[in-house]
């Protein structure tokens, strides 16, 4: 990879990614690569220049990655033979976002230089949060995104073609009617207990759709994704997933995502 400036915009839910991305950057400007970071949620697809290097990183959702996070990459404008890598972060595996997104920026102009998954802690509901655990993937995660940096800089990174059924599994899993018909009836899984609300709003300010409008409690709207942000980020624990109880994960504090 030529020392081109890099673009590196990304999505982190539960700061998994973000924790991944943190370190490939440092990694690079070690290597004296400009490296700027551009929060998915807080620009438009359209400021994406395609006369720079451009990296993309974002969490595993069901097998693919939200549909917020599909339509910015729909939406970036048209590349020049443009280089863009990716890297993921998952709790297992994926099966409908290498192969996938690989055909939607190679149709638009780019050129795919490096795709990389990695495995971090699981934050989708855990029964309990093993700090050892969990302390180990992240140890292994972050020794991985300093590797896949490294295969950046010297040109060893890949981004495989993957088979045909992945594109399959991706009209399914990233399709936002299937989302809300049979993973979020109705848009209304996410409950609150108002005696544990204190009104903070910290569940509206992470929102990454703006699906969360403060009024006397906070009130969900229509459009929830499942990032499980309001969820592991509530102070007081008052939000929960279909009334049943579960422990909360978090890997970096509610402020660094918001800065």
């Amino acid at each position: 990879m030529k020392k081109m400036p890099i673009d590196f915009y990304y999505y982190s839910g539960s700061g998994n990614t973000l924790l991944v991305v943190n370190e490939i950057a440092k990694k690079l400007s070690e290597n004296g690569i400009d490296v700027t970071l551009h929060k998915i949620e807080s620009c438009s697809a359209i400021q994406v220049n395609p006369k720079r290097i451009i990296g993309l990183a974002f969490p595993v959702a069901f097998q693919s990655t939200f549909p917020f996070v599909w339509k910015f990459f729909k939406d970036m404008p048209n590349g020049n033979s443009t280089p863009v890598f990716m890297v993921d972060t998952m709790m297992s595996f994926s099966g409908a976002i290498v192969g996938p997104l690989k055909k939607v920026l190679t149709q638009k102009g780019y050129t795919c230089i490096g795709a990389c998954e990695i495995k971090m802690p699981n934050n989708w509901l855990p029964k309990k949060v093993d700090k050892t655990e969990n302390e180990k993937l992240i140890h292994l995660g972050l020794k991985r995104a300093r590797e896949y940096a490294l295969e950046l800089i010297e040109g060893k990174s890949v981004w495989k073609q993957i088979p045909f059924l992945s594109q399959a599994f991706y009209h399914l899993c990233c399709n936002s009617f299937v989302m809300h018909k049979f993973i979020l009836p109705e848009g209304e899984k996410i409950t609150l207990d108002a005696s544990k609300c204190v009104k903070c709003g910290m569940c509206a300010k992470l929102c990454p759709v703006k699906n969360i409008t403060m009024e006397s409690y906070p009130k969900w709207n229509h459009s929830c994704q499942l990032c499980m942000r309001c969820i592991n980020f509530c102070p007081t624990t008052a939000i929960g997933f279909n009334g049943k109880d579960f422990t909360r994960y978090r890997a970096v504090k509610a402020q660094e995502l918001l800065n």
